[in-house]
């Protein structure tokens, strides 16, 4: 006789069946009393918020329906990080593991690689080190540098020694620092002497630090300020000099244990720091890497702030699969140059940046002209209906056409990702035509531990960001007052919601905040808007925070408007403003120099700087024009056009303070750093409609 577990997955797959009409091309076959449910060509099951009861409006990933994935399925052993990297150091001992092109004098160089072994022997040694220096079990330990190597054991030895992770971003002001280091009560920072001075700078004021590390100092160097403020500093070479010669065994942590406490940069407010469990990001990467697979033969290069989670999460799964990471030199202008050399096969980045590179591509077949203009659309034609019919598409076009544009990444990249913010189908159609391989779009957030959603390789529809990881389930929830319900027509539209082993235990400290965006029932709130797609694909459409009503009633997205002028040759960044006082939108442009020089240079304009230029009626004209081009073409609505814009020389940057280190826009800091301008912009607008 059936038990009720069975019943109930009887019931389960008989609803299933039914629920999966919306895409007419997946079907759902299901074996209940084994518990096996297989969507084919679907990526998305539905089940009920409660069993027996309640709406079926809880979607998980076709491959994990019935239980969540908690651990990775080949080595359900693993259950912390440093059960993780021990697996690596096991498996991939003599593999390369860390690569870097900086020397110990300062110059660059080709890389040179440290294996997972030397890694391992590292990180005990630097974990031995702070046991040698008194450090507690469970201190809070700050990382307080950019990527490279070090940064990397030193997050392994925090895992081997059950210490607390918090990274603190490179370019973070001192106050935001002082206000991370003492809300987190860090005893130890690692920084580099850059940072060292920084710190040194209010020394006074983090009294729980007992010891600071620098990494690439030099022992004749190093301040001695023990005497007044009882911290004692080190360089990262005698720290491990120490550890070699006082090895410690492992403290190894639970995985209910907190493993890094990861403060978010944010757009406005002070930083909340996520509190975030091993277990929680083992979920995660183990999840995640159910659809997407590394190799030992991989080569990644990491550039991404390893403060943000996007990265951090990242190397959790390089790790698990043995692949080698190399560093960028520490400078984005010469990511491309270290790319050339690294010659990485996995690249992930923002659409920042995948938005620059198809500007410039563009940009620079247009001025091409003639057959050579002709020649790669041709191609690039060809390739789009090959792949959009699932079809391979002719090596011809890459040998002709694509090849010299994949050198620009190194030549074999194979897999792109994006995240961080939404990246435009056309930009991600461009990618896989012009680079090869896959490039996949996922979505998540610090307080889900990264990845909640990913497209699943093979998957070449543009235009979502995939379905569950499997580690979670996503429910969307009506937003009323923006119109966006379960029941809209022709897809389910709401906030997205979260729950499962990847969902953050709350922020440190800080009990309002967290109920603001957890409920009774264990979701997180996410603030973003979503609709479900045939299949179970889900597509982000809007921001429940950063909308904005005109005059008139309109909400706007801005973050939508700014991806489309992002493609405008002569923009390199856009801020998008508006308000219920006016009824239109205005745009600050940070603008390509060069394009803008070459531009005026054609059209005769003599100017004696670029600040001149800038403020030119016939250059904002000019970029106005294109901008209205591209609008038309994306098809906005017309209130979503801009109807002024303010050209600016200086890119908007994390130095001053108008970007995360995400490069997403800080909105009430530009909106304040530009005050002028806007009113200026909104006086035009409204001289120009009176007259």
């Amino acid at each position: 006789m059936d038990s009720a577990p069975q019943r109930r997955l009887r019931a389960i797959a008989g609803h299933l069946l039914a629920s999966n009409d919306r895409d007419p091309n997946a079907r759902l076959t299901a074996n209940p009393t084994a518990g096996e449910f297989v969507l084919a060509q679907g990526y998305s099951v539905v089940l009920p918020e409660k069993l027996q009861t309640g709406k079926w409006n809880v979607y998980r990933s076709a491959q994990s329906p019935l239980k969540l994935t908690s651990r990775y399925p080949e080595h359900p052993d693993i259950g912390t990080l440093h059960d993780n990297f021990e697996h690596a150091v096991e498996t991939f001992r003599d593999y390369k593991y860390l690569g870097t092109r900086i020397r110990v004098d300062g110059t660059v160089g080709e890389y040179k690689w440290m294996t997972y072994g030397e890694a391992g022997t590292s990180r005990s040694a630097i974990g031995s080190g702070l046991v040698y220096h008194g450090i507690r079990r469970a201190a809070c330990v700050g990382l307080y540098f950019i990527n490279r190597p070090e940064w990397i054991i030193v997050d392994h030895a925090c895992s081997a020694y059950s210490y607390v992770s918090v990274p603190l971003y490179d370019t973070l002001g001192p106050d935001a620092v002082q206000y991370i280091v003492n809300h987190a009560s860090i005893e130890v920072i690692f920084c580099v002497p850059q940072t060292l001075s920084i710190l040194l700078s209010f020394l006074s004021q983090i009294p729980s630090v007992r010891l600071i590390v620098v990494v690439g100092g030099i022992d004749e160097k190093m301040p001695s300020v023990a005497s007044r403020t009882g911290v004692e500093i080190v360089t990262y070479s005698k720290l491990q000099s120490e550890g070699h010669s006082n090895l410690q065994p492992f403290s190894p942590p639970k995985p209910e244990d907190v493993a890094t406490i990861c403060y978010t940069s944010g757009t406005t407010g002070t930083p909340k720091g996520a509190v975030l469990t091993h277990k929680s990001l083992i979920a995660n990467s183990a999840g995640s890497s159910i659809n997407v697979k590394f190799y030992p033969s991989d080569v990644y290069i990491s550039y991404l702030p390893l403060a943000h989670i996007y990265e951090r999460v990242n190397q959790i799964s390089l790790v698990y699969f043995g692949v080698a990471v190399g560093f960028y030199q520490g400078d984005n202008l010469k990511l491309m140059d270290d790319m050339a050399t690294l010659r990485p096969t996995l690249f992930s980045s923002v659409p920042r940046l995948f938005n620059r590179i198809y500007a410039g591509v563009m940009n620079a077949v247009k001025t091409s002209g003639g057959l050579r203009e002709r020649l790669f659309n041709a191609a690039y034609n060809a390739k789009m209906q090959a792949i959009t019919n699932g079809k391979n598409p002719s090596p011809m076009w890459d040998r002709l056409v694509f090849n010299k544009i994949r050198e620009k990444l190194g030549g074999r990249v194979r897999m792109m990702t994006s995240g961080a913010s939404p990246l435009s189908a056309d930009v991600m159609d461009f990618l896989r035509i012009c680079f090869g391989g896959q490039v996949i779009e996922g979505y998540g957030m610090t307080e889900t531990s990264c990845v909640i959603s990913c497209m699943d390789e093979g998957d070449n529809l543009t235009g979502h960001v995939g379905s569950p990881n499997p580690a979670c389930e996503i429910k969307l929830v009506d937003v009323p007052e923006m119109n966006y319900t379960s029941d809209d027509q022709p897809y389910p539209r709401g906030e997205i919601c979260v729950r499962g082993p990847i969902v953050f235990q709350g922020y440190y400290k800080d009990e309002v905040q967290t109920r603001e965006v957890m409920d009774e029932d264990g979701w997180l709130h996410t603030g973003d808007i979503g609709l479900w797609l045939p299949g179970g694909r889900l597509k982000i459409i809007d921001r429940k925070k950063n909308i904005f009503k005109l005059a008139q009633g309109e909400y706007i997205a801005p973050e939508k408007i700014e991806n489309v002028y992002a493609k405008c040759k002569f923009v390199s960044q856009c801020f998008v403003y508006g308000d219920s006082l006016n009824s239109c939108l205005v745009a600050i442009v940070a603008v390509d120099q060069d394009i803008l020089k070459a531009w005026a240079a054609s059209e005769g304009i003599k100017y004696e700087d670029l600040g001149q230029l800038c403020a030119d009626p016939r250059a904002r004209a000019a970029v106005l024009e294109d901008m209205d081009a591209l609008g038309k073409q994306a098809q906005l609505r017309g209130f979503e056009f801009v109807k002024a814009v303010t050209l600016v020389p200086e890119p908007f940057t994390l130095e001053n303070g108008l970007l995360t280190p995400t490069f997403k826009i800080k909105r009430p800091q530009a909106k304040a750093y530009f005050a002028k301008a806007i009113a200026d912009m909104y006086a035009e607008v409204s001289k120009a409609d009176s007259s």
